[in-house]
């Protein structure tokens, strides 16, 4: 909607009433500006929504943020750490996320049921609970500390990612911030990648809770790295009211704006998770328009998204349309072949399900940019989905060959 601006240099401390810090505790190995612990904190109570992995095997720093949310109770801070996944080390998982919770709520004065933790990295590897004691009392917390945070949740990542927006409700400035991290072990189905998100909206907890499932359902749930399912991926979504703005609740002008413009900056988020794969040079935007429904259009431009092949064409700048058409077979939605187009950065290469005459080098070049759009007409309905992917190289095999040595 128009009146949802993006916020300059916006993090996720942008609304009241949040602050944030980080600290190097050497959880990961030292380098120039590295971070690996940070705090969110409101200054005031949140009400929470969250999404979290679907994986079997859960890391516990998982267990204890959800079994918050789930119990309804208002959050007033968030801890996270990088470098260790906290997963898959038996009883201790569970004690050292709870004495996480309990050191930063002695930090920022509140109790330790009213802190989210979260945790990436390594799995297998025990949180080194020393250094955390002794690291988390150094943080500083600042209004403009979300970078610092940004910094902090960073595992293979090239890059921070971070955006907010704001927008009018009855007079009331409100504002959305976010930041994420995620490069590797990508394919989330939520409900490693970590998203959280701030608002100083008054906005009524059912309502944001079905507004983060949606928006979730359309953005983090819609990118691929790598096909693997992270055993962390965490995305809480924390509202403290401090913007005064009359309740959001739904059923008006006011929450439709609301949930736009949560779903920018998830979209924003989610993108930049995989424009940032592990040893990625293009980011794969995979749109599919005229199915026979929203859901089977999603699907079928995540299956393109996720397509090995499809994915190593791109790389190489093959412009192996056949590939896109078999990723999207594979998913099984209703369609009909001979109805099909399918376009390359708005070059058109298949039209009636077959390949027509193209400029083979214009379409190798639009396949060397930085971002490849591929889009698939089914023209069988009004469905409309997209999902967001990279492309596979040889640095992402040699990177994650020798992950931990």
């Amino acid at each position: 909607m128009s009146d949802i601006k993006i916020v300059q240099t916006g993090s996720v401390t942008s609304p009241i009433g949040f602050s944030a810090g980080g600290v190097f505790a050497g959880i990961k190995t030292q380098g120039e500006g590295k971070l690996d612990i940070g705090l969110i904190y409101s200054d005031r109570p949140c009400d929470t929504a969250g999404t979290f992995s679907q994986n079997s095997v859960i890391s516990p720093s998982v267990t204890v943020t959800k079994g918050l949310v789930e119990s309804g109770r208002t959050i007033r801070g968030v801890i996270a750490n990088s470098g260790c996944a906290n997963c898959a080390v038996g009883e201790y998982g569970l004690k050292d996320a709870e004495e996480m919770a309990a050191i930063a709520a002695d930090k920022l004065g509140v109790n330790s049921d009213e802190v989210a933790v979260a945790s990436t990295g390594v799995i297998g590897v025990e949180l080194p609970m020393a250094l955390i004691r002794d690291h988390v009392p150094q943080i500083t917390l600042k209004e403009d500390g979300g970078d610092e945070f940004a910094n902090a949740i960073l595992t293979t990542d090239t890059r921070t990612k971070h955006i907010a927006a704001s927008f009018n409700v009855g007079g009331s400035t409100v504002t959305i911030g976010g930041v994420s991290k995620g490069a590797g072990m990508i394919h989330p189905n939520m409900a490693t990648m970590l998203a959280f998100i701030t608002t100083d909206a008054e906005v009524e907890n059912a309502f944001m809770r079905q507004s983060l499932r949606e928006v979730v359902q359309l953005t983090f749930n819609q990118i691929d790295i790598d096909g693997d399912q992270s055993t962390n991926d965490t995305v809480l979504l924390m509202a403290n009211g401090a913007a005064g703005n009359p309740t959001i609740a739904g059923g008006d002008e006011a929450s439709e704006e609301f949930k736009q413009a949560l779903f920018v900056v998830a979209r924003h988020l989610a993108r930049e998770i995989a424009r940032d794969g592990e040893g990625a040079r293009t980011l794969i935007e995979a749109k599919v328009e005229g199915a026979e429904s929203h859901e089977d259009a999603r699907k079928a431009a995540r299956s393109i998204a996720s397509s090995l092949l499809v994915k190593t064409a791109i790389y190489g700048r093959d412009p192996n349309w056949g590939r896109i058409l078999m990723a999207l077979g594979k998913s099984q939605i209703n369609l009909e072949e001979p109805k099909i187009r399918v376009f390359i950065n708005d070059i058109q290469i298949v039209a009636e399900g077959k390949a027509i005459a193209y400029n083979v080098q214009s379409v190798v070049s639009a396949l060397g940019q930085d971002e490849v759009r591929l889009r698939v007409e089914l023209n069988v309905g009004e469905g409309r989905g997209t999902a967001w992917g990279c492309d596979l190289t040889e640095e992402y095999v040699v990177f994650n060959s020798a992950y931990t040595t």
